[in-house]
């Protein structure tokens, strides 16, 4: 009986000890601490890098051994020859004993000059905040960033509406830039946000554009035009006074989109077709033309186009209007059609396991067909790769079919599942970063309050369940024996005698359980401010009895039960929805 124990110890030990090797080979990618950092001070900011002339990635950072805005706040540089696993001590591009400079941005253009824009206190105003305060600035490198001219030259940030009516007299400017400059067609171009009053109201967007910096080797010889032309930026005054952190990308045809944030829930976008010397009225920004609208909150909307000229949205999927909830980040995938973006259904791209941490101000990396995000906490600044397939299936969404097969546990596919027991197999342990897909297929007769779709659960209530809720739509329950937790999809989604597809999907790595239905991401709707919720990171093994029930009280057909050991990406799951409902 001993040895038989004892036996049965070692195996057990050395299996979880197996398990957690392979957990520790293979980390989540999209959790942003298995990266690299970018060094800093303490402080750390717009962590934007580009690739010079001679192979290596140039950061700039804005950096400080104080808070956000603190005397000692300057601008750095660093670099890195492997692809950001390791990086350069910083070099200053302006020293932390002089004025503050702040929300560097930089710029290569094809003679591998480097040039690197941002706030400047050089009128040296003190008693207050000053990090928006000042002049507009740049310096350049003509050695791939390791040193920077002594120099600074002024950006000529014209006097405007904003700046007379901003409470100081107009005296002094409010403005700041998260906008990384472009060249398209051999023309620059960079937004930049002004305030019209102190500290931080009544935004707007501008841009700063150069025909010449391209070729121009005379720094004070380069010429701006600050755009749009008249009195006023991009913004449209019923999205009320929060109207900032715009930045730009340049379709095919030379027509720039602008995407910025506001405090309404949602994102804005502008169009232009005259180089930004005028924009179209801002609207909240759409999914497609007339579509849904995004939902991002009070933080940065980063948008990028590739270099096959696809495009990259990153925002926080949410409805929220302030500066928090920035974890988990959302990214999704844009092509062009007929002069506009559209865009996909989107997927998480990274998050903190701690709910708490705020990330943003990202900027894409993009080499031999190979992607990195960069990204900061505000303390800590990091680099990410990102897996190409998850970009390109973004950028598919709407052209692959095929059933997907890699982590099906179960599937009862092309018959009528109704009243009946199946073998569930073991669903991953969520604490460990494990995490499944639940999809089915199915029609209701007429829809009503606790229905029950799936049931896994034992006699002490451990298991999962999905029934029908109460708003015309499905909730998913968890237990692990211990805890409970429930979410339920956006109201409104199923519709009597329709076939729908609905997907589950319950991330271990987040702690998210969020829905697909129909091939859409669920965003809360008009209801509720989101379409996905975080559960408890005790939350373990939900696994319960050894059969469960299906569509029992179930007024309706199911045709089509699929689990995975895996949380499918979005992406997969249209694919799936594509399969059963789009013609071939």
């Amino acid at each position: 009986m001993g040895n038989h124990f004892l036996l049965r110890m070692i195996v057990f030990h050395g299996i979880m000890f197996s398990c957690l090797v392979a957990i520790a080979a293979n980390p989540d990618p999209r959790n942003i601490r298995n990266s690299h950092t970018i060094p800093d001070q303490g402080y750390c900011d717009q962590p934007y890098i580009v690739i010079t002339n001679d192979g290596n990635w140039l950061c700039t950072l804005t950096t400080g051994k104080g808070r956000e805005g603190d005397p000692g706040q300057h601008v750095v540089a660093t670099i890195s020859a492997d692809q950001g696993k390791t990086w350069s001590d910083l070099i200053d591009i302006e020293p932390e004993d002089g004025p503050e400079a702040s929300w560097v941005v930089p710029l290569v253009v094809p003679s591998g000059r480097v040039y690197a824009f941002y706030d400047y206190n050089g009128d040296r105003i003190g008693g207050r905040r000053a990090d928006m305060l000042g002049w507009y600035v740049y310096k350049f490198s003509d050695d791939h960033g390791r040193t920077w001219s002594q120099d600074r030259y002024r950006l000529p940030v014209r006097r405007t509406a904003c700046d007379r009516d901003n409470g100081l007299d107009g005296d002094m400017q409010i403005f700041w830039g998260i906008d990384k400059p472009m060249i398209h067609d051999g023309v620059a171009y960079f937004a930049f946000t002004k305030l019209g009053k102190y500290m931080l109201d009544l935004g707007e967007g501008w841009l700063f554009r150069s025909d010449n910096i391209v070729a121009e080797t005379d720094p004070a010889a380069i010429r701006w035009e600050m755009l749009p032309e008249g009195e006023h930026g991009i913004r449209h005054e019923p999205f009320g006074s929060i109207q900032e952190e715009h930045n730009l990308v340049a379709l095919s045809d030379g027509t720039l989109y602008c995407m910025y944030r506001t405090t309404t829930g949602h994102p804005c976008h502008a169009y232009s077709v005259d180089g930004g010397r005028t924009w179209s009225t801002p609207e909240f920004a759409t999914y497609a033309p007339g579509g849904r609208r995004f939902k991002h909150n009070r933080a940065c909307p980063a948008i990028w186009r590739t270099t096959d000229g696809k495009f990259l949205f990153w925002f926080n999927h949410h409805g929220g209007t302030s500066f928090e909830e920035r974890n988990p980040v959302w990214i999704s995938g844009g092509i062009e059609k007929d002069g506009n973006i559209h865009w996909s259904q989107p997927e998480i791209l990274l998050y903190d396991p701690d709910e708490n941490i705020r990330i943003s101000y990202p900027d894409l990396i993009e080499a031999n067909g190979r992607f990195w995000i960069s990204e900061t906490q505000k303390t800590i600044a990091r680099v990410h790769e990102i897996d190409p397939a998850l970009l390109q299936g973004l950028w598919t969404q709407g052209q692959k079919r095929e059933r997907i097969e890699n982590g099906l546990l179960l599937s009862r596919d092309g018959e009528r599942i109704q009243n009946e027991k199946l073998k569930i197999p073991a669903l991953p342990n969520l604490a460990e970063g494990g995490g499944f897909t639940i999809e089915l297929l199915l029609r209701f007769d007429m829809i009503s309050t606790d229905q029950s779709l799936l049931d896994t659960r034992d006699e002490n209530g451990k298991g999962i369940r999905i029934r029908t809720a109460d708003k015309n739509n499905i909730e998913f329950i968890m237990n692990d024996g211990a805890r409970e937790f429930a979410w339920d999809c956006d109201a409104n989604l199923l519709v009597p005698e329709t076939w729908h597809h609905i997907a589950v999907v319950v991330n271990g790595g987040p702690k998210i359980v969020s829905y697909v239905i129909d091939g859409i991401v669920g965003d809360g709707g008009e209801e509720r401010q989101k379409g996905w919720q975080r559960f408890s990171s005790e939350f373990a093994d939900i696994n319960g009895g050894k059969d469960a029930q299906v569509v029992f009280s179930f007024h309706g057909q199911m045709n089509q039960l699929y689990i995975y050991n895996r949380c499918l990406r979005v992406s997969e799951i249209i694919s799936n929805y594509n399969s059963l409902f789009r013609e071939k």
